[in-house]
């Protein structure tokens, strides 16, 4: 049941059966629901009793794609087990899509068979799949613990055909605009995955890892459930990400550890604060897109550190996040020396970043690049089915990340956004990255992401889109003297349109939608307000009619075509 990825040149001979294999004896707890819990032994057990059932299930000789409808329950993990030890390939199915676009990613993974619960069979209702219902395995139903119970037998072992080539995993990444890319994942790149990150993050034998990000993301597999296999640690599973719930789990559990993205830090922080805030077993958590402000605000109320960190589903391991002395809004140094800066159109590499009394980086023409692995290209495992992807991942033999950085006097690495995150304003480049971690400085915002959309004569103009608590309205903010007092925006940093919203749209792992939002720019449905300086910096609402003159604005100069 193997699928083989010939890019794949593994750093060491591991795979996931063999860390999963080496823990077959071991009676510590390795697995947690709040209703039972499995030790590491027990672990192994149930996915070889899993791998017999899809052995039975297979078909035919094309490569096993076993699509995987879940929430964060245990199958899930057991089913992980399953396809490393009888060398299938899980594809997690984001239960967040809908409709057309849900059918044109499961039907573009190819897949033999789906495990799923009733729920997500009715998801799938409907939809041109390509997968006939006889082929579903509905965890809920009467039948289903009977079948995997005929294949509990047999002592487990790997298949014959699992080396560290054998795919394990399609994970689609978090875009939401274009053809569906599903970055492929050997099972020989998530051990060593395992193996670096339980070092990375500090994942020990004695750990409780909370999971409550979704495992059809990269997040929780490769910083999370991957490293603590490999450590020994236990797994704690969530259905779903709950603020409310997020400190209750976290005592039930005597979490440790916990991965996020998005916006999980923001929810959390913006529970209402309790006396006993502190009193929790968490010592650190890792993930993606909190604040410098937010960690200070999680370590103060929850005692706990948060590391961030850069990586991606296709290619991971190029920042050392345990860089002694790593400023607070850098990643770390790079890992070795391939890492670099690069100007995409020279290929020669980027002067080094001057930064002012604020951080900000003074000479973004020469300084800010993408970041790429010039040693990289071999590592790339690619894409399924997409070598458009491909193309645009690997050229001229080196990595290309798609993602902005510059990197300071001292060697350190900072992110600085994705592609098309600086603007052009006034002639002058503005980070939108920075607008944004300035912006969700505020007490009252839950979240935001900024961006640059279009101005009707030359160039662009900032905008922001914030989320903020039910009950909040934006004229609580005092959102104008707010940005006022930010010493580091400068003033063409502040957006001249905000978009306001109590639920901003987001992707399946919790990120914002930001492409869907930038082309929406001020035309979408959501309220407005636009920046006036009518006796003093402030903001008014738009209206229509203000939507309508803006509009005629861009068509009286010529730049009709800048409105999508």
């Amino acid at each position: 049941m193997s699928e083989v990825t010939p890019a794949r040149v593994p750093g060491r001979d591991e795979t996931i059966a063999g860390l999963l294999l080496a823990r077959l004896g071991d009676d510590r707890p390795g697995l947690r629901s709040r209703d039972r819990t499995w030790t590491w032994d027990e672990v192994v057990r149930e996915g070889a009793a899993r791998a017999g059932l899809a052995r039975e299930l297979r078909r035919d000789d094309r490569p096993f794609h076993i699509g995987v409808l879940l929430d964060n329950v245990p199958e899930y993990v057991l089913w992980l087990g399953a396809a490393a030890l009888g060398g299938a390939t899980i594809v997690g199915i984001n239960p967040t899509r809908t409709g057309a676009y849900l059918e044109q990613e499961v039907r573009h993974t190819d897949l033999q068979l789906i495990v799923t619960d009733a729920a997500g069979a009715k998801l799938l209702d409907g939809l041109d799949i390509g997968v006939p219902r006889d082929r579903f395995l509905l965890v809920d139903d009467e039948a289903y613990a009977s079948r995997v119970a005929a294949h509990a037998g047999a002592e487990p072992a790997a298949d014959p055909s699992v080396t560290p080539v054998t795919q394990m995993l399609l994970l689609f990444t978090s875009g939401t605009t274009g053809a569906s890319k599903a970055a492929r994942c050997s099972q020989g790149r998530l051990a060593e995955l395992g193996r670096n990150n339980s070092a990375k993050y500090d994942i020990k034998r004695e750990e409780i890892s909370y999971c409550p990000m979704p495992l059809f993301h990269g997040n929780a597999l490769m910083a999370l459930w991957a490293p603590t296999l490999f450590a020994g640690g236990c797994v704690c599973l969530t259905p779903k990400f709950s603020a409310s719930g997020f400190m209750p789990d976290v005592r039930f559990f005597g979490a440790t550890f916990f991965t996020y993205v998005g916006k999980a830090i923001g929810y959390v922080l913006a529970t209402p604060e309790k006396p006993d805030d502190a009193d929790n077993t968490l010592t650190h958590g890792f993930g993606t897109e909190a604040s410098p402000e937010d960690k200070a605000e999680f370590r103060r109320r929850f005692g706990a550190r948060l590391v961030e960190g850069y990586g991606s589903s296709e290619g991971a391991g190029m920042i050392d996040h345990r860089a002694p002395g790593t400023p607070p809004t850098a990643f770390g140094k790079p890992m070795h020396g391939g890492v670099r800066i690069v100007n995409p159109e020279t290929r020669e590499t980027c002067d080094v970043a001057v930064l002012d009394e604020h951080g900000r980086v003074v000479n973004a023409e020469q300084a800010v690049g993408e970041i790429v692995d010039v040693d990289g290209a071999a590592k790339f495992e690619g894409y399924y089915k997409n070598p458009e992807a491909d193309a645009e991942r690997v050229r001229h033999g080196w990595y290309w990340t798609g993602d902005l950085g510059y990197v300071d006097a001292d060697g350190f690495l900072y992110f600085g956004g994705r592609s098309g995150d600086w603007i052009r304003v006034d002639s002058e480049n503005i980070s939108a990255l920075l607008t944004q971690l300035v912006v969700r400085r505020h007490p009252k915002i839950v979240d935001a992401v900024a961006f640059g959309v279009p101005d009707p004569r030359s160039g662009d103009q900032v905008m922001a889109a914030i989320e903020i608590p039910e009950g909040v309205e934006f004229d609580d903010l005092d959102f104008a003297a707010f940005l006022a007092a930010q010493d580091d925006l400068g003033t063409k940093g502040a957006p001249r349109f905000v978009r306001v919203s109590h639920s901003l749209p987001t992707t399946g792992s919790g990120k914002l939608r930001k492409k869907e939002m930038q082309l929406e720019g001020w035309r979408t449905t959501d309220p407005v307000y636009r920046w006036t300086a009518r006796g003093g910096p402030s903001y008014a609402p738009m209206t229509d009619d203000d939507k309508t003159a803006l509009r005629e604005e861009f068509i009286a100069n010529g730049r009709r075509r800048f409105l999508p």
